[in-house]
């Protein structure tokens, strides 16, 4: 919802990768199921801000002329808005192995960039006037998968065509929209520093700058003020948490560098003081088979990653894994701890003061997406109750 006590137009949302649903109907089966009991809960009497996650599959049938205009028939019926696109998954999110395809089609890949296009349709076509638009998407590519100089010229490229994509769109519509890239462990852009660098040395460099001006019809400088306009990062407070990063620290040297932040992902990581043996069972039971755990452990020689959870268990075994452990699984915001595992909570609930004294985003997403895999014991009601929960504590740290 638009919180109206914070300057700078800010909406609140959750994403809804929550929810299962790959094609089009499914998807909007979902919304119909879900979004009235979280509505009536967190803002029974004013619009509710959706964060739409759209599968490639789906965006490409919602872009359609008559499907767009029943989903805005529906978004009225619902009393909600959209003014986020989550276009990171392009393929099946819930109940099967997601993993490291999660980041395919990547950003070398032509899919990837008419995926994007084709969420930016849909987007274009229902956002309410004078609002922006975000789309999050994949940091580049797999870590694995990024390494080569030709690897980072074509997701250069590939980006390249989708700004230019996103500047044509508002020039045509008049809705402007802006792709965020969402850093995260073990993939190409996993940092902030990584951030920094690949904007200066691949995306403002001339050759690339000189390549969307052609594209788009304007000057280097007028390409790069465009760039700038329609390409930042989607700041996920989890994955930072993760990297050890202060979260607030990152945002602020990202926008001091003229990188928008288009949005803020509100989440938060297992984290473990110090790990010991008598915790791996515990730690295990978060191995779901379904995601991702990369997991970064802080000891004496600095920082270790490794690519999922039973990696770094396997590592710790064997001596070489001690220390405090961080592990990418977004866990419920509204829990302080998690029994025997702890949060990077602290590191949310800094970031939500901080940005309710500045504006660094006007865009802020929850986003604990893992209600179908969590242990029983961190599940407290029905899933809508949950994320209304989540809405809800995020909108009181943010606004009292």
């Amino acid at each position: 919802m638009k919180l109206d006590q914070l300057p700078g137009n800010v909406n609140l949302t959750y994403c809804t990768n929550i929810h299962a649903g790959e094609s089009w109907p499914d998807i909007r089966a979902s919304l119909d199921a879900h979004v009235p009991a979280i509505k009536a809960a967190v803002t029974p009497d004013r619009p509710l801000g959706i964060g739409l996650r759209l599968s490639g599959e789906a965006a490409a049938a919602a872009r359609q002329p008559e499907a767009l205009g029943a989903f805005r028939e529906q978004l009225a019926s619902l009393g909600a808005y959209v003014f986020t696109v989550n276009a990171f998954p392009f393929g099946p999110f819930h109940g099967v192995r997601v993993k490291e395809q999660v980041y395919l089609p990547d950003w070398r890949s032509p899919e990837r960039v008419a995926f994007t296009a084709d969420a930016a349709a849909v987007l274009a076509g229902i956002l309410p006037d004078g609002m922006d638009g975000s789309i999050s998407t994949v940091p580049g590519a797999f870590k694995a998968n990024g390494k080569s100089d030709e690897a980072v010229a074509a997701i250069t490229a590939s980006m390249m065509t989708a700004i230019a994509d996103l500047v044509l769109t508002e020039r045509r519509t008049g809705k402007r929209i802006a792709l965020a890239l969402e850093p995260e462990p073990s993939c190409f852009l996993e940092t902030t520093d990584e951030s920094l660098a690949f904007f200066e040395a691949e995306l403002l460099k001339p050759e690339s700058l000189d390549a969307l001006a052609a594209k788009i019809g304007e000057s280097r400088s007028g390409a790069e003020s465009m760039l700038r306009r329609h390409l930042g990062i989607c700041y996920d407070v989890c994955h930072g948490s993760v990297e050890y990063e202060d979260p607030v620290a990152a945002l602020d040297r990202l926008l001091a560098a003229g990188i928008s932040v288009p949005k803020v992902q509100l989440s938060a990581a297992m984290r473990i003081p110090v790990m010991t043996h008598e915790l791996i069972n515990a730690v295990m039971r978060y191995d779901d088979g379904v995601y991702l755990h990369q997991t970064i452990v802080r000891g004496a020689a600095g920082l270790t990653r490794y690519v999922d959870l039973p990696d770094a268990v396997a590592a710790f075994r064997d001596g070489r894994a001690d220390g405090e452990w961080r592990i990418h699984c977004h866990v419920p915001l509204f829990l302080s701890d998690l029994g025997e595992i702890g949060s990077t909570r602290a590191d949310l609930v800094s970031t939500l003061a901080a940005l309710r004294h500045k504006t660094r985003s006007s865009h802020l997403e929850v986003e604990t997406y893992t209600w179908d895999v969590l242990p029983d014991h961190l599940r407290t009601g029905s899933k809508a109750a949950d994320i209304a929960r989540e809405i809800s504590f995020c909108r009181k740290e943010l606004v009292g």
